[in-house]
């Protein structure tokens, strides 16, 4: 963990964008640090995607309306102080992102934190090990 899923409406971007964001927010997830300067989220297992959405309506029903809402899934455990940094840093670069759309058009962009437990959820992973090589 952390995972990062994006869900957009099919107006908002095309796949090389959004490809770009999805790159951008793996590295901010990345250059998370605690008050320690340790590293917060694991490189191994840091993930974003983006899925697009064809079928959507948003606010009045205006087909220029946009949206992007964000999910970002840690496991439990990290002081708010952490997952709010991470929320502020991954929404900053959010905005950056759209800002040119937002100024020119109905767009509605969100971002939340959920954490979850380690019961009920199983890995099966090799990446922690390939990257401390």
């Amino acid at each position: 963990m952390p995972h990062l899923t994006l869900e957009y409406s099919a107006n908002l971007g095309d796949a090389k964008s959004i490809g770009q964001l999805c790159e951008t927010l793996a590295h901010v997830l990345d250059a998370q640090r605690d008050e320690a300067g340790a590293r917060v989220y694991p490189r191994g297992g840091i993930r974003t995607r983006a899925l697009r959405c064809e079928q959507y309506f948003v606010a009045d029903g205006n087909p220029e309306n946009a949206f992007m809402h964000g999910c970002l899934k840690i496991g439990a455990g990290r002081p708010p102080a952490v997952r709010k940094a991470t929320g502020e840093a991954l929404f900053e670069a959010i905005k950056q992102h759209f800002a040119p759309t937002f100024a020119t058009r109905g767009l509605a962009l969100s971002l939340e934190i959920v954490e979850f437990s380690e019961d009920g959820s199983w890995k099966h992973n090799n990446l922690h090990a390939r990257l401390k090589t």
